[in-house]
């Protein structure tokens, strides 16, 4: 049996999956353009769209053990061993809303890079219901396999243009939980940036560990971006890992911070939905730049 949060894309238990967790080819090979199907109508007044004339932006694949894994790419057309930062997807896999925060953050100076992270499971843009891209494709990505492809994601980066010294991470929703964990995974991370990622949740085969479990444990600060009106989110939670960070005897970990957006719900930062919240999602994306160059990125 399985309770699903809708806004967070979070499973809180897990039956056994249809499918082995073995070696997979991708099902998805290539990414396609515009928005997921699950967001339309896209909320066209506050969408924002970020230029790529002065950039190299497109698709790319990211070699693997099992073949090659679509990603989108941006960084300064000019130039060369830019800053990397991975750009970890929400429930709706890298639609138009990741490609351009991917450019936005190419126009600061980074390589983005935006894998798509259900590429064996499936494609969540084609769903245009939330509830089959949880139970189709999300319930099967197992955090194992996540890790993995970022970690190609960063050889790949290495001898393609990126600077994987000065390595960073951020993520939305279901990317910003796995934000907390690759930070605790990769030790060459040097920062993260986690926008209202779910922190606990019962542990199961696919996700045997939460960001609770691994506060103690960052090899970069997280900065944890989340809105006090996030109904999937619980706020103790929230107040937990704010806890549990400061009591850490590891420094990446006690660096760490928690900020919280009292009148903000889920995904403020997504523009092309209802919940975008302005104020909050400048706010926060300034803090995000703060705190990379604060740790080096």
């Amino acid at each position: 049996m399985q309770e699903t949060d809708l806004l967070t894309g979070e499973y809180q238990s897990l039956a056994s999956p249809n499918e082995p967790l073995g070696r997979r080819g991708f099902l998805v090979t290539a990414l396609g353009a515009g928005f997921a199907l699950a967001v339309q109508p896209v909320q066209a007044q506050t969408a924002i769209h970020t230029d790529d004339w002065d950039l190299d932006a497109g698709e790319v694949r990211i070699p693997t053990a099992e073949g090659f894994m679509p990603a989108y790419r941006a960084q300064p057309a000019e130039g060369g061993q830019f800053p990397v930062i991975l750009v970890v997807q929400e429930i709706f896999g890298v639609h138009e809303y990741i490609k351009d925060t991917c450019r936005r953050l190419a126009q600061l100076g980074y390589q983005a890079i935006a894998p798509e992270l259900y590429a064996r499971q499936g494609d969540p843009r084609q769903y245009a219901n939330i509830g089959d891209i949880l139970a189709k494709v999300v319930s099967r990505v197992p955090d194992s396999q996540v890790m993995s492809d970022l970690d190609a994601c960063v050889a790949w980066s290495k001898v393609n243009g990126g600077d994987t010294a000065r390595l960073g991470v951020t993520g939305f929703c279901w990317g910003g939980r796995i934000t907390w964990l690759y930070a605790a995974h990769n030790p060459n991370v040097k920062a993260g940036v986690a926008w209202y990622g779910r922190l606990t949740a019962d542990a199961t085969a696919m996700t045997p560990r939460h960001p609770l479990d691994l506060a103690g444990k960052l090899h970069g600060p997280v900065l944890g971006l989340y809105g006090g009106q996030d109904t999937g989110i619980p706020q103790d939670t929230v107040e937990r890992m704010r806890q549990t960070l400061a009591a850490s005897d590891n420094p990446a970990s006690r660096a760490s911070q928690i900020h919280v957006y009292p009148n903000a719900p889920h995904a403020f930062h997504a523009d092309y939905r209802p919940s975008y919240r302005e104020v909050e999602a400048l706010d926060g994306w300034q803090r995000l730049q703060d705190w990379f160059k604060t740790h080096g990125l």
